[in-house]
Protein backbone atom coordinates (compact mmCIF):
# COMPACT_ATOMS: atom_id res chain seq x y z
CA UNK A 1 0.00 0.00 0.00
CA UNK A 2 0.83 4.07 -0.65
CA UNK A 3 0.69 6.56 1.44
CA UNK A 4 -2.02 8.59 1.05
CA UNK A 5 -1.04 11.52 -1.10
CA UNK A 6 -1.52 15.04 0.47
CA UNK A 7 -4.52 17.29 -0.97
CA UNK A 8 -4.94 21.20 -1.17
CA UNK A 9 -8.01 23.34 -1.80
CA UNK A 10 -7.66 26.83 -3.43
CA UNK A 11 -9.98 29.07 -2.35
CA UNK A 12 -10.80 32.67 -3.68
CA UNK A 13 -11.68 35.88 -2.08
CA UNK A 14 -13.96 38.46 -3.33
CA UNK A 15 -11.08 40.50 -5.11
CA UNK A 16 -9.74 37.33 -6.87
CA UNK A 17 -6.72 35.83 -4.61
CA UNK A 18 -6.66 32.66 -4.84
CA UNK A 19 -4.74 30.96 -1.75
CA UNK A 20 -3.52 27.25 -1.89
CA UNK A 21 -4.15 25.05 1.35
CA UNK A 22 -3.78 22.08 2.48
CA UNK A 23 -0.22 21.24 2.13
CA UNK A 24 2.65 21.67 4.71
CA UNK A 25 6.32 22.70 4.30
CA UNK A 26 7.17 18.97 5.07
CA UNK A 27 4.76 17.67 2.35
CA UNK A 28 6.66 19.94 -0.30
CA UNK A 29 10.50 20.23 1.10
CA UNK A 30 10.80 17.16 3.24
CA UNK A 31 11.70 18.73 6.19
CA UNK A 32 10.87 22.63 8.05
CA UNK A 33 10.01 25.95 6.09
CA UNK A 34 12.55 26.74 8.62
CA UNK A 35 15.43 26.28 5.84
CA UNK A 36 14.18 28.42 3.47
CA UNK A 37 15.04 31.05 6.02
CA UNK A 38 18.57 30.03 7.55
CA UNK A 39 19.74 29.13 4.17
CA UNK A 40 19.68 32.04 2.36
CA UNK A 41 20.82 33.97 5.69
CA UNK A 42 24.02 31.98 5.44
CA UNK A 43 24.09 32.13 1.66
CA UNK A 44 23.57 36.28 2.01
CA UNK A 45 26.24 36.35 4.35
CA UNK A 46 28.84 34.59 2.26
CA UNK A 47 28.34 37.57 -0.78
CA UNK A 48 28.00 40.57 1.70
CA UNK A 49 31.76 40.78 1.42
CA UNK A 50 31.28 42.00 -2.49
CA UNK A 51 29.73 45.46 -1.16
CA UNK A 52 30.39 45.93 2.82
CA UNK A 53 34.34 44.51 2.53
CA UNK A 54 35.23 46.85 -0.64
CA UNK A 55 35.67 49.92 1.27
CA UNK A 56 38.31 47.94 3.75
CA UNK A 57 40.10 46.25 0.95
CA UNK A 58 40.42 48.26 -1.88
CA UNK A 59 43.19 50.80 -0.42
CA UNK A 60 45.18 47.99 -0.52
CA UNK A 61 44.48 47.06 -4.34
CA UNK A 62 44.87 50.41 -5.49
CA UNK A 63 48.84 50.50 -3.68
CA UNK A 64 49.35 47.02 -5.01
CA UNK A 65 47.98 47.72 -8.68
CA UNK A 66 48.47 51.03 -9.02
CA UNK A 67 44.64 52.08 -9.36
CA UNK A 68 43.53 55.61 -8.12
CA UNK A 69 40.30 56.16 -5.69
CA UNK A 70 38.04 56.72 -9.08
CA UNK A 71 39.48 53.59 -10.57
CA UNK A 72 38.72 51.39 -7.49
CA UNK A 73 34.99 52.94 -6.89
CA UNK A 74 33.63 52.74 -10.58
CA UNK A 75 34.77 49.29 -9.61
CA UNK A 76 32.44 48.98 -7.07
CA UNK A 77 29.87 51.46 -8.82
CA UNK A 78 29.66 48.43 -12.30
CA UNK A 79 29.32 45.84 -9.46
CA UNK A 80 27.03 47.24 -8.14
CA UNK A 81 25.16 47.80 -11.87
CA UNK A 82 25.39 44.33 -12.58
CA UNK A 83 24.30 43.13 -9.11
CA UNK A 84 21.35 45.04 -9.16
CA UNK A 85 20.49 44.68 -12.83
CA UNK A 86 20.32 41.21 -12.67
CA UNK A 87 17.06 40.64 -10.31
CA UNK A 88 14.35 41.72 -12.99
CA UNK A 89 15.29 38.83 -15.55
CA UNK A 90 16.16 36.40 -13.60
CA UNK A 91 13.11 36.78 -11.38
CA UNK A 92 11.27 36.73 -14.77
CA UNK A 93 13.48 33.30 -15.99
CA UNK A 94 12.13 32.81 -12.27
CA UNK A 95 8.22 33.23 -13.13
CA UNK A 96 8.48 31.61 -16.19
CA UNK A 97 9.81 28.12 -14.93
CA UNK A 98 12.85 28.37 -17.28
CA UNK A 99 15.43 28.52 -14.35
CA UNK A 100 14.40 27.15 -10.74
CA UNK A 101 16.28 29.12 -7.38
CA UNK A 102 18.48 26.16 -6.90
CA UNK A 103 20.39 26.53 -10.72
CA UNK A 104 19.82 30.80 -9.67
CA UNK A 105 21.65 29.56 -6.93
CA UNK A 106 24.52 27.72 -8.55
CA UNK A 107 25.00 30.39 -10.66
CA UNK A 108 25.29 32.65 -8.63
CA UNK A 109 27.86 30.72 -6.21
CA UNK A 110 30.42 30.07 -9.55
CA UNK A 111 30.18 33.77 -10.70
CA UNK A 112 30.76 35.34 -7.15
CA UNK A 113 33.77 32.67 -6.81
CA UNK A 114 35.23 34.28 -9.98
CA UNK A 115 34.73 38.21 -8.77
CA UNK A 116 37.49 37.57 -6.07
CA UNK A 117 39.43 35.43 -8.12
CA UNK A 118 39.71 37.80 -10.75
CA UNK A 119 41.25 40.60 -8.45
CA UNK A 120 43.37 38.30 -6.68
CA UNK A 121 45.34 36.97 -9.80
CA UNK A 122 44.87 40.40 -12.13
CA UNK A 123 45.56 44.72 -11.50
CA UNK A 124 44.46 44.76 -15.14
CA UNK A 125 41.55 47.41 -14.97
CA UNK A 126 39.56 45.45 -18.11
CA UNK A 127 39.68 41.93 -16.71
CA UNK A 128 38.94 43.37 -13.21
CA UNK A 129 35.93 45.07 -14.64
CA UNK A 130 34.76 41.64 -16.21
CA UNK A 131 35.75 39.47 -13.73
CA UNK A 132 34.99 41.65 -10.37
CA UNK A 133 32.41 43.71 -11.26
CA UNK A 134 30.29 42.30 -14.39
CA UNK A 135 30.69 38.69 -13.30
CA UNK A 136 30.91 38.95 -9.65
CA UNK A 137 28.12 41.36 -9.81
CA UNK A 138 25.57 38.92 -11.47
CA UNK A 139 26.70 36.31 -9.02
CA UNK A 140 26.10 38.29 -6.03
CA UNK A 141 23.03 39.59 -7.49
CA UNK A 142 21.44 36.00 -8.54
CA UNK A 143 21.88 35.08 -4.79
CA UNK A 144 20.49 38.65 -3.68
CA UNK A 145 17.36 38.67 -5.33
CA UNK A 146 16.56 34.35 -5.13
CA UNK A 147 16.91 34.47 -1.50
CA UNK A 148 14.52 37.20 -0.80
CA UNK A 149 12.19 36.65 -2.66
CA UNK A 150 12.38 32.47 -1.35
CA UNK A 151 11.82 33.91 2.04
CA UNK A 152 8.34 36.01 1.29
CA UNK A 153 6.94 33.04 -0.65
CA UNK A 154 7.59 30.44 2.45
CA UNK A 155 6.18 32.85 4.44
CA UNK A 156 3.31 34.68 3.34
CA UNK A 157 1.88 35.34 6.78
CA UNK A 158 5.01 36.51 8.55
CA UNK A 159 6.90 37.97 6.08
CA UNK A 160 8.28 41.51 7.61
CA UNK A 161 10.35 39.83 10.05
CA UNK A 162 11.98 37.11 8.42
CA UNK A 163 12.88 38.82 5.30
CA UNK A 164 14.78 41.53 7.19
CA UNK A 165 16.38 38.71 8.90
CA UNK A 166 17.98 37.44 6.03
CA UNK A 167 18.72 40.52 4.32
CA UNK A 168 20.52 41.71 7.15
CA UNK A 169 23.03 38.76 6.16
CA UNK A 170 23.83 40.67 3.67
CA UNK A 171 26.01 43.47 5.53
CA UNK A 172 26.99 42.07 9.26
CA UNK A 173 28.17 39.09 7.12
CA UNK A 174 30.89 40.95 6.10
CA UNK A 175 32.62 42.19 9.44
CA UNK A 176 35.17 39.33 9.72
CA UNK A 177 36.34 40.62 6.59
CA UNK A 178 36.26 44.20 7.32
CA UNK A 179 38.74 43.69 10.26
CA UNK A 180 41.01 41.08 8.52
CA UNK A 181 41.60 43.17 5.48
CA UNK A 182 42.10 46.21 7.60
CA UNK A 183 44.67 44.66 10.21
CA UNK A 184 46.51 41.91 7.74
CA UNK A 185 46.04 42.48 3.81
CA UNK A 186 48.57 43.45 2.50
CA UNK A 187 50.78 43.51 -0.87
CA UNK A 188 52.57 39.47 -0.25
CA UNK A 189 48.87 38.07 0.64
CA UNK A 190 46.71 39.35 -1.82
CA UNK A 191 46.38 36.61 -4.00
CA UNK A 192 46.27 33.60 -1.15
CA UNK A 193 43.30 35.79 1.35
CA UNK A 194 41.55 36.93 -1.76
CA UNK A 195 41.61 33.23 -3.34
CA UNK A 196 40.40 32.00 -0.46
CA UNK A 197 37.33 34.46 -0.01
CA UNK A 198 36.43 33.80 -3.59
CA UNK A 199 36.64 29.51 -2.77
CA UNK A 200 34.28 30.23 0.27
CA UNK A 201 31.48 32.05 -1.37
CA UNK A 202 31.80 29.12 -4.05
CA UNK A 203 31.02 26.47 -1.67
CA UNK A 204 28.72 28.14 0.74
CA UNK A 205 26.42 29.50 -1.72
CA UNK A 206 26.99 26.50 -3.64
CA UNK A 207 25.97 23.94 -0.80
CA UNK A 208 22.99 25.97 0.02
CA UNK A 209 21.77 27.07 -3.01
CA UNK A 210 21.45 23.16 -3.90
CA UNK A 211 18.95 22.78 -1.43
CA UNK A 212 16.58 25.46 -1.99
CA UNK A 213 13.09 25.04 -3.56
CA UNK A 214 10.17 27.21 -4.08
CA UNK A 215 6.29 26.69 -3.10
CA UNK A 216 3.75 26.13 -5.26
CA UNK A 217 1.86 28.85 -6.38
CA UNK A 218 -0.70 30.84 -3.65
CA UNK A 219 0.71 28.49 -1.28
CA UNK A 220 0.02 28.89 2.53
CA UNK A 221 1.06 26.58 5.26
CA UNK A 222 -1.34 23.77 6.66
CA UNK A 223 -1.26 25.24 10.11
CA UNK A 224 -2.73 28.84 8.80
CA UNK A 225 -5.97 29.34 8.33
CA UNK A 226 -5.61 32.80 5.26
CA UNK A 227 -9.04 33.33 5.48
CA UNK A 228 -8.92 34.35 9.48
CA UNK A 229 -5.64 35.95 8.85
CA UNK A 230 -6.34 37.83 6.35
CA UNK A 231 -9.37 39.00 8.40
CA UNK A 232 -7.39 39.89 11.13
CA UNK A 233 -8.91 37.20 13.31
CA UNK A 234 -5.87 34.89 13.86
CA UNK A 235 -4.42 35.80 17.51
CA UNK A 236 -2.60 38.50 17.45
CA UNK A 237 -2.83 39.33 13.42
CA UNK A 238 -5.16 42.13 14.09
CA UNK A 239 -2.92 45.15 14.41
CA UNK A 240 -0.62 43.92 12.37
CA UNK A 241 -2.88 43.04 9.39
CA UNK A 242 -4.52 46.99 9.92
CA UNK A 243 -1.39 48.29 9.02
CA UNK A 244 0.08 45.95 6.70
CA UNK A 245 -3.25 44.88 4.88
CA UNK A 246 -2.63 42.16 1.94
CA UNK A 247 -2.40 43.59 -1.59
CA UNK A 248 -5.69 43.18 -3.21
CA UNK A 249 -5.11 41.09 -6.46
CA UNK A 250 -1.61 39.45 -7.90
CA UNK A 251 -0.67 42.40 -10.30
CA UNK A 252 1.30 41.34 -13.20
CA UNK A 253 4.68 43.45 -13.69
CA UNK A 254 2.73 46.09 -15.79
CA UNK A 255 -0.36 46.57 -14.07
CA UNK A 256 1.92 46.76 -11.24
CA UNK A 257 4.11 49.95 -13.32
CA UNK A 258 0.74 51.04 -14.26
CA UNK A 259 -0.48 52.08 -10.70
CA UNK A 260 2.42 54.42 -10.69
CA UNK A 261 2.99 53.35 -6.54
CA UNK A 262 5.64 50.76 -8.24
CA UNK A 263 7.86 53.77 -10.09
CA UNK A 264 7.28 55.58 -7.18
CA UNK A 265 9.05 52.83 -5.12
CA UNK A 266 11.70 52.71 -8.13
CA UNK A 267 12.77 56.47 -7.64
CA UNK A 268 12.92 56.22 -4.08
CA UNK A 269 15.66 53.39 -4.06
CA UNK A 270 17.20 55.23 -7.06
CA UNK A 271 18.00 57.78 -4.30
CA UNK A 272 18.33 56.31 -0.81
CA UNK A 273 20.13 53.66 -2.42
CA UNK A 274 23.01 56.18 -3.95
CA UNK A 275 23.35 57.84 -0.51
CA UNK A 276 23.60 54.34 1.80
CA UNK A 277 26.71 52.68 -1.17
CA UNK A 278 28.07 56.53 -0.46
CA UNK A 279 28.62 55.54 3.25
CA UNK A 280 29.49 52.50 2.48
CA UNK A 281 32.07 53.31 0.11
CA UNK A 282 33.71 56.26 1.87
CA UNK A 283 33.48 56.18 5.12
CA UNK A 284 36.71 54.10 6.05
CA UNK A 285 38.69 56.86 3.87
CA UNK A 286 36.88 59.65 5.66
CA UNK A 287 37.56 58.52 9.36
CA UNK A 288 41.34 58.23 8.19
CA UNK A 289 41.13 61.54 6.28
CA UNK A 290 40.14 62.57 9.58
CA UNK A 291 43.03 61.06 11.72
CA UNK A 292 41.45 58.62 13.17
CA UNK A 293 43.70 56.02 12.72
CA UNK A 294 43.00 52.35 10.65
CA UNK A 295 41.81 50.61 13.89
CA UNK A 296 38.72 52.96 14.07
CA UNK A 297 38.58 53.25 10.69
CA UNK A 298 38.11 49.74 10.42
CA UNK A 299 35.71 49.59 13.69
CA UNK A 300 33.55 52.39 12.06
CA UNK A 301 32.82 50.38 8.92
CA UNK A 302 32.49 47.28 11.37
CA UNK A 303 30.17 48.93 13.53
CA UNK A 304 28.23 50.21 10.18
CA UNK A 305 28.10 46.35 8.57
CA UNK A 306 26.69 45.15 12.17
CA UNK A 307 24.06 48.00 12.83
CA UNK A 308 22.76 47.49 9.08
CA UNK A 309 22.72 44.37 9.03
CA UNK A 310 20.58 43.71 12.53
CA UNK A 311 18.70 47.23 11.72
CA UNK A 312 16.96 44.82 9.00
CA UNK A 313 15.68 42.53 10.98
CA UNK A 314 14.56 45.01 13.45
CA UNK A 315 12.51 46.99 11.21
CA UNK A 316 11.52 44.06 9.65
CA UNK A 317 9.49 43.16 12.83
CA UNK A 318 8.92 46.56 13.32
CA UNK A 319 6.82 46.69 10.53
CA UNK A 320 5.23 44.18 11.05
CA UNK A 321 3.48 46.34 14.07
CA UNK A 322 3.44 49.63 13.48
CA UNK A 323 3.43 49.44 9.34
CA UNK A 324 5.91 49.48 6.34
CA UNK A 325 5.19 52.92 5.27
CA UNK A 326 5.67 54.55 8.81
CA UNK A 327 8.63 52.56 9.27
CA UNK A 328 10.43 53.30 6.14
CA UNK A 329 9.82 57.03 6.54
CA UNK A 330 11.86 57.43 9.74
CA UNK A 331 14.72 54.94 9.02
CA UNK A 332 15.28 57.45 6.00
CA UNK A 333 15.08 60.45 8.33
CA UNK A 334 17.26 58.52 10.37
CA UNK A 335 19.63 57.73 7.33
CA UNK A 336 19.71 61.33 6.59
CA UNK A 337 20.75 62.43 10.01
CA UNK A 338 23.51 60.12 9.74
CA UNK A 339 24.82 62.01 7.30
CA UNK A 340 25.39 65.01 8.37
CA UNK A 341 26.43 64.05 11.92
CA UNK A 342 29.67 61.87 10.08
CA UNK A 343 30.65 64.91 8.02
CA UNK A 344 30.30 67.14 11.61
CA UNK A 345 32.34 64.83 14.07
CA UNK A 346 34.88 64.06 11.17
CA UNK A 347 35.61 67.29 10.53
CA UNK A 348 35.67 67.98 14.31
CA UNK A 349 37.45 65.24 15.10
CA UNK A 350 35.22 63.93 17.57
CA UNK A 351 35.90 60.26 18.32
CA UNK A 352 33.19 59.62 20.59
CA UNK A 353 30.38 61.24 17.88
CA UNK A 354 31.85 59.89 15.11
CA UNK A 355 31.15 56.60 16.48
CA UNK A 356 27.75 57.00 17.54
CA UNK A 357 26.83 58.29 13.93
CA UNK A 358 28.62 55.46 12.08
CA UNK A 359 25.90 53.40 13.87
CA UNK A 360 22.81 55.54 13.10
CA UNK A 361 24.70 55.43 9.65
CA UNK A 362 24.89 51.96 9.50
CA UNK A 363 20.89 51.54 10.56
CA UNK A 364 20.37 54.20 7.88
CA UNK A 365 21.70 52.93 5.02
CA UNK A 366 20.28 49.25 4.90
CA UNK A 367 17.55 49.15 7.11
CA UNK A 368 15.22 50.46 3.92
CA UNK A 369 16.12 47.09 1.82
CA UNK A 370 14.12 44.69 3.44
CA UNK A 371 11.92 47.10 3.77
CA UNK A 372 10.80 47.49 0.74
CA UNK A 373 10.69 43.61 -0.11
CA UNK A 374 8.28 43.33 1.81
CA UNK A 375 6.20 46.19 0.61
CA UNK A 376 6.42 45.05 -3.23
CA UNK A 377 4.55 41.63 -2.26
CA UNK A 378 2.08 43.49 0.39
CA UNK A 379 1.43 46.77 -3.09
CA UNK A 380 1.04 43.81 -5.51
CA UNK A 381 1.02 39.84 -4.06
CA UNK A 382 3.76 37.09 -4.29
CA UNK A 383 2.28 35.61 -7.78
CA UNK A 384 4.90 38.36 -9.63
CA UNK A 385 7.34 39.34 -6.53
CA UNK A 386 9.80 38.15 -8.05
CA UNK A 387 9.79 39.97 -11.18
CA UNK A 388 7.83 43.43 -9.60
CA UNK A 389 10.77 43.61 -6.98
CA UNK A 390 13.55 42.83 -9.51
CA UNK A 391 11.94 46.20 -11.31
CA UNK A 392 11.88 48.12 -8.02
CA UNK A 393 15.42 46.89 -7.11
CA UNK A 394 16.64 47.75 -10.25
CA UNK A 395 16.84 51.17 -8.86
CA UNK A 396 20.35 50.08 -7.66
CA UNK A 397 21.85 50.57 -10.74
CA UNK A 398 21.43 54.48 -11.03
CA UNK A 399 22.04 54.10 -6.97
CA UNK A 400 25.17 52.23 -7.57
CA UNK A 401 26.92 54.33 -9.82
CA UNK A 402 25.91 57.65 -8.08
CA UNK A 403 27.32 56.31 -4.76
CA UNK A 404 30.51 55.04 -6.28
CA UNK A 405 31.62 56.54 -9.25
CA UNK A 406 29.90 59.77 -9.07
CA UNK A 407 30.85 60.37 -5.36
CA UNK A 408 34.42 59.73 -5.67
CA UNK A 409 34.06 62.55 -8.73
CA UNK A 410 32.12 64.83 -5.40
CA UNK A 411 34.80 64.46 -3.27
CA UNK A 412 37.54 65.60 -5.64
CA UNK A 413 35.53 68.60 -6.53
CA UNK A 414 33.49 69.48 -3.20
CA UNK A 415 35.44 67.64 -0.58
CA UNK A 416 33.84 65.34 1.76
CA UNK A 417 32.21 67.91 3.67
CA UNK A 418 30.21 68.65 0.19
CA UNK A 419 29.59 65.21 -0.18
CA UNK A 420 27.67 64.55 2.78
CA UNK A 421 25.52 67.62 2.99
CA UNK A 422 24.55 66.18 -0.55
CA UNK A 423 24.13 62.91 0.75
CA UNK A 424 21.83 64.08 3.91
CA UNK A 425 19.72 66.62 1.50
CA UNK A 426 18.98 63.59 -1.11
CA UNK A 427 18.24 61.84 2.26
CA UNK A 428 15.42 63.87 2.75
CA UNK A 429 13.99 63.80 -0.32
CA UNK A 430 13.65 60.13 -0.36
CA UNK A 431 11.82 60.34 3.03
CA UNK A 432 9.45 63.12 1.58
CA UNK A 433 8.37 61.00 -1.62
CA UNK A 434 7.22 57.78 0.51
CA UNK A 435 4.68 60.10 2.30
CA UNK A 436 2.70 59.66 -1.33
CA UNK A 437 3.03 55.66 -1.39
CA UNK A 438 -0.34 54.37 -0.81
CA UNK A 439 -1.72 50.52 -1.59
CA UNK A 440 -3.21 50.08 -4.99
CA UNK A 441 -6.72 49.77 -5.87
CA UNK A 442 -7.81 49.25 -2.11
CA UNK A 443 -11.45 50.11 -1.59
CA UNK A 444 -12.41 49.30 2.14
CA UNK A 445 -10.89 47.26 5.60
CA UNK A 446 -8.30 44.87 5.39
CA UNK A 447 -10.90 42.01 5.88
CA UNK A 448 -12.18 40.36 3.11
CA UNK A 449 -15.08 38.14 2.31
CA UNK A 450 -13.60 34.35 0.96
CA UNK A 451 -15.27 32.44 -1.21
CA UNK A 452 -14.57 28.48 -1.57
CA UNK A 453 -14.47 27.69 -5.65
CA UNK A 454 -16.75 25.07 -6.70
CA UNK A 455 -15.25 21.42 -5.68
CA UNK A 456 -13.98 20.38 -9.12
CA UNK A 457 -11.97 23.23 -9.13
CA UNK A 458 -11.00 23.61 -5.96
CA UNK A 459 -9.79 20.10 -4.27
CA UNK A 460 -7.02 18.57 -6.10
CA UNK A 461 -4.80 15.53 -5.06
CA UNK A 462 -1.22 16.58 -5.13
CA UNK A 463 2.19 14.62 -4.85
CA UNK A 464 3.90 15.49 -1.41
CA UNK A 465 6.37 16.58 -3.41
CA UNK A 466 4.56 18.40 -5.95
CA UNK A 467 6.46 20.87 -8.60
CA UNK A 468 6.96 24.31 -7.08
CA UNK A 469 6.05 27.18 -8.47
CA UNK A 470 7.28 30.89 -8.69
Amino acid sequence: MTAAQPTYQEIIDDNGRVYRIGESPRDILGRSRSFMVWLPWIAMMAVSVFEYGWGAVEGTLEEKYGWSLSDAFWLASIWAVFQAGVAFPAGRLREKNIVSAKTAMLAGAVLSGIGYFTIAHSGNLVIAFIGYSVLGGTGAGLVYATCINMVGKWYPEKRGARTGFVNGGFAYGAVPFIYLFSAFLGHENVTITLDAIGLYMLLVVGICGFLFKDPPKNWWPAEVDPIAWLKGKAVGNAKGLAKNPPAVKQFTPMEAIRTGMLPLMWVCLVVIGGVSLFGINFQVDFAKESNFGAFVAASSAGILAVVNGVGRGLVGWASDRIGRKATLFWVLVIAAVAQFGVMWSGNAHSLFWFMVFAVLTGFGSGAFYPLFAALVPDYFGENHNATNYGLVYSAKLIGGVGGGGLAAGVIVAWGYTGAYILAGCIALLSALLTLFLKQPGRRSGPGATVQVTSPDVAARATPATGSAGS
